[in-house]
């Protein structure tokens, strides 16, 4: 896969310049962080479940998924200042040292509450990736050009969740679910390593002078009031709470409804590797689109492609075919997959003088109100796909007009 084409010249550091495809390839690794701390564990939900006395059908792991989203979201409120003040490597180093200790505690959490709360920390760490690579985009691209470089770091990010569950089973297989854990210790350490190559990409003159509590309030208030910036964070809220659930519950929903254990991280890999060429494809077609109308398209796909599949799911009493749920949830999640570089590109885009603040702010209201959303879906799963299938159409429908209003709104004031 190609790089993200010409790196600015703000990537050149002592001499050095990473070439652009390690620069997308460390990228990538650096987001993949925050999704292996997912991904990786699903197969092994059954194995925690009898390893702290639950029920087989017991749907408390997915707390897992959601106090490690909570401390991902509350995480990002932090970096993006810390980022702005002290530049993207040392807080990157910052948030790779919490998120090891996240993993190792988890690994080692004698209760299930405990585990709960290692997982948080490590959300905690890992919110510091997404910030990081989201305000290090912002630095070096604008506009489509920046949508552009978001999808093919997403396009090879994705290969995180398509890999992460076979290699999840497969640890599983040879040892404990602990050492699940482990890995993702061990993956922060390389990534930790690699960016000692990276260049740091604020520049000087575009750091914050101070970490005042007033200079972040009138940072955090330029963001807030910004109507593109709020708007497109609220749909991206909205699409990630029903996404969310499907991560939370897909062990459960495989398993449950459909009676596949063994062949599930294989279920979940190929939907994940069509989220892949999805944004993929997103990137080669985003600047020759357009950002806002490629959205905009996209959108409307949404909704006509998950009322389809709600309509058909109610039909099927909420407990359709094994394949035409795959079949259907490989197209949902592929305009998923092309909605969210650009969702989250266009919620940057008027950002750049506060892009760590901005990729902070994006990122935790989204995920905060995204993981809240998934658990409460979470809560109502009833054996059936019935509430998830009417989550995704009523997301679709809200996030759309969400995103009409802000882009109304903004042509008004202008």
């Amino acid at each position: 896969m190609g790089g993200l084409g010409r790196v600015s010249t703000e990537t050149r550091l002592r001499g050095i310049r990473l070439g652009s495809t390690e620069f997308t390839w460390f990228l990538a690794a650096t987001m993949s962080m925050a999704a292996l701390g997912v991904d990786v564990m699903l197969p092994a939900f059954g194995a925690i479940r009898e390893g702290f006395g639950l029920a087989p059908d017991s749907t408390e792991v997915a707390r897992l998924v959601t106090a490690y989203f909570m401390g991902l979201a509350v995480g990002q409120v932090f970096y993006g200042p810390i980022a702005d003040y002290f530049g993207r490597k040392r807080t990157l180093a910052l948030a790779g040292v919490l998120y090891g200790i996240g993993a190792v505690a988890s690994a080692l959490s004698p209760t299930i509450g405990v585990l709960l709360a290692a997982r948080f920390f490590w959300g905690l760490g890992a919110a510091g990736s997404r910030v990081i690579v989201g305000a290090i985009v912002r630095d070096v691209y604008e506009g489509d050009q920046m949508a552009k470089a978001l999808s093919l770091v997403f396009s090879i990010f994705i290969l995180v969740p398509v890999i992460a569950p076979a290699l999840g089973a497969l640890i599983l297989r040879v040892t404990s679910w602990q050492m699940i854990f482990g890995f993702c210790a061990f993956w922060a350490v390389g990534v930790l390593a690699w960016s000692r190559r990276l260049p740091e990409t604020l520049a000087p003159e575009k750091r914050l002078a101070d970490l005042t509590f007033a200079r972040l309030k009138v940072a955090a208030r330029f963001v807030v009031t910004n109507r593109i910036t709020f708007g497109y964070t609220a749909a991206l809220a909205v699409l990630f709470g029903a996404f969310t659930s499907y991560l939370a519950s897909s062990e459960i929903m495989f398993s449950e409804i459909f009676g596949v254990v063994e062949a599930f991280p294989y279920f979940f890999g190929g939907l994940a590797a069509v989220m892949g060429v999805a944004m993929f494809v997103n990137g080669r077609i985003v600047v020759r689109v357009g950002m806002v109308r490629l959205t905009r398209l996209t959108m409307r796909a949404y909704i006509a492609a998950s009322a389809v599949f709600m309509v058909w799911i109610l039909m099927e009493d909420g407990r359709p075919p094994l394949w035409g749920f795959v079949g259907g949830m490989a197209v949902i999640l592929a305009i998923h997959a092309l909605l969210i570089p650009n969702l989250n590109s266009r919620a940057l885009e008027p950002m750049g003088s506060v892009a760590g603040m901005a990729a902070a702010i994006v990122g935790t209201v989204s995920t905060l109100i995204g993981a809240l959303l998934g658990a409460v879906l979470d809560a109502r799963f009833d054996g059936t796909l019935r509430p998830f299938a009417i989550a995704l159409f009523a997301a679709a429908v809200i996030a759309s007009f969400i995103v009409h209003q802000a882009e109304a709104g903004a042509r008004n004031q202008v």
